[in-house]
């Protein structure tokens, strides 16, 4: 899955990068890799914000990170990920790791034109579409890329199953 959702985002070097969903810190590490390769000089480097709302993930996501070399291209963020990071917005591409009850409006409202969101959304359950949003000016085009089955995305913009 960790590469489909990668070849569905379109990653480029040098490309900024919002995830929501830290979990392990895995996913991320593997799209650092790509916007910012360690064969590339710095100035080249793209970078990954990653947003975990749990906050024993995020801290095990930013162990990961640095014990895998990467904390300099990936920045973790204990956070509610459904809200974005609009801090360091716009995104060339937003990655969701959880399923959505809907898609979130501010990771829209974050997302540069030409950018590119991928995240399932449906029911909590077994059965959930995999979307990529590409972003056309003020207008964005959905493409169904499959069904699958993620852990539900809490948070303002998440299913209300959980509290953080």
């Amino acid at each position: 899955m960790v590469s489909i959702m990668n070849e569905a985002l379109e990653l480029k070097v040098g490309h900024k990068v919002l995830e929501v969903g830290s979990g392990c810190g895995w996913h991320s590490s593997t799209i650092a890799e790509i916007v910012a390769p360690s064969d590339k000089p710095r100035k080249e480097w793209g970078h990954v914000y990653t947003i975990e709302i749990i906050p024993e993930l995020a801290e095990r996501a930013r162990r990961n990170i640095e014990q895998a070399g990467f904390e300099e291209r990936v920045t973790v963020i204990c956070g509610d990920g459904s809200l974005g990071f609009p801090e360091r917005a716009p995104f060339d591409r937003i990655l969701v790791t959880a399923a959505a009850p809907y898609v979130p409006p501010p990771l829209k409202e974050q997302l540069k034109v030409g950018g590119i969101l991928v995240l399932p959304v449906g029911a909590v359950g077994f059965y959930q579409t995999l979307l990529r949003i590409r972003r056309v000016n003020d207008d964005f085009l959905e493409e169904d890329l499959g069904g699958v089955a993620f852990v539900p995305l809490v948070g303002k913009h998440g299913h209300k199953i959980y509290r953080y």
